[in-house]
């Protein structure tokens, strides 16, 4: 509960903080790509409680869009989900939401890997912070944050996560796993 709790006051703080950066980046979104500034998708969260995310638009027809990379690669594309914190159904640090059809493709869909829903998803987690893109490698991640829950070590993956604006994804991960 004081999880949530610290999340909710977090993410209000960030929002208020951000309001400007966001309302720059809903601005170019309907300038240069022309069309709503925001993607919904429904994701599974919590005891596997449906939801829906929000994130800033960075694809047109199936392809990232120019300021959709810049979006992504800093990690903005993702601040809008600060309202599905708000809104109790995500916190800043855990397991990744999926879609439905993410956790069918996966093979994540039988009674074994229920325990992966047995905390609020995260913005960012372990496995995202992790250089290799895999079902085995992203499982490993999710479980192992599970079972080391703690404030100290949200606090370390919002540290590194929060260099991600700055010096990009791939940076992070690489200092993390000690990659140059």
């Amino acid at each position: 509960m004081l999880k949530v709790v610290l999340d909710i006051c977090l993410a209000l703080c960030v929002l208020i903080a951000l309001t400007p950066v966001l309302l720059i980046v809903i601005l170019l979104i309907l300038i240069v790509e022309r069309k709503a500034p925001f993607f919904f998708q429904n994701r599974i969260g919590l005891k596997k409680i449906e939801f829906k995310i929000y994130k800033f638009r960075t694809m047109l027809n199936n392809e990232i869009t120019p300021l959709g990379k810049i979006l992504r690669k800093t990690g903005i594309d993702e601040l809008p989900q600060l309202v599905n914190i708000i809104k109790g159904q995500m916190s800043f640090v855990g397991p990744r939401p999926l879609t439905q059809s993410d956790i069918q493709r996966l093979g994540w869909d039988d009674c074994y890997y229920n325990h992966r829903w047995s905390v609020r998803p995260g913005i960012v987690g372990l496995a995202q912070l992790t250089p290799v893109c895999h079902k085995k490698m992203s499982w490993f991640y999710d479980q192992l944050y599970l079972k080391s829950r703690s404030i100290w070590l949200d606090f370390k993956i919002l540290t590194a996560a929060a260099l991600i604006p700055l010096v990009g994804k791939q940076t992070v991960k690489n200092w993390i796993h000690g990659k140059k």
